[in-house]
């Protein structure tokens, strides 16, 4: 499982060129659409073994403890799903917890934001699938943060270098990304 491998399908599947609106109102020559990729067999095995690689890195190097791993439905559910069954898999004594963060809050039921295996006092990584200017991934923290959780760090599967990682690391969560716009293109 490489990381070339994953490139490869990023650029057949995801990756377009074009004058394109983005989520943030920007418009850019590049749209990455990356659930085409994290919701292919192929693809998202491979998002599982390299982002659990580089998250397991991360936490072995600095001796955090982490609980689960979540972000803004729907572009972070495979690719934390993907991570938290690879970690379940290789190392189930590691295995993370998985989560996701709605837009809004339910509007019946139990009026959650936060779906699936969370809990206040849990430390997690934050997902996303591509940051851009961080927007939906600082959401995803505030609602994090509002239930009780401590974010560790951000993982995202393509940073656009577009102020998104300024963005979030300027509230203190370092960032790791699989790719970037240079590392992809």
């Amino acid at each position: 499982m490489s990381s070339d491998s994953l490139k490869s399908i990023l650029l057949a599947k995801s990756v377009r060129t074009g004058t394109f609106t983005l989520a943030s109102g920007k418009t850019s020559d590049l749209y990455i659409d990356c659930r085409v990729t994290t919701l292919d067999p192929v693809g998202a095995n491979l998002v599982g073994e390299i982002g659990w690689q580089a998250v397991r890195s991360k936490i072995q190097a600095e001796g955090l403890h982490i609980d689960a791993i979540g972000g803004m439905t729907m572009g972070a559910d495979p690719i934390s799903l993907a991570v938290g069954m690879t970690s379940a898999r290789l190392h189930p004594d590691e295995a993370l917890q998985v989560f996701t963060v709605r837009k809004e809050p339910k509007g019946h039921g139990q009026g959650k934001q936060i779906e699936g295996n969370f809990k206040s006092g849990d430390t997690v990584i934050v997902v996303d699938d591509v940051i851009t200017t961080g927007g939906s991934t600082l959401k995803a923290i505030d609602a994090i943060e509002r239930e009780g959780g401590k974010v560790a760090f951000a993982l995202v599967l393509v940073d656009r270098e577009e102020g998104g990682r300024e963005a979030i690391e300027a509230r203190g969560i370092p960032v790791l990304s699989l790719f970037s716009r240079s590392t992809l293109l």
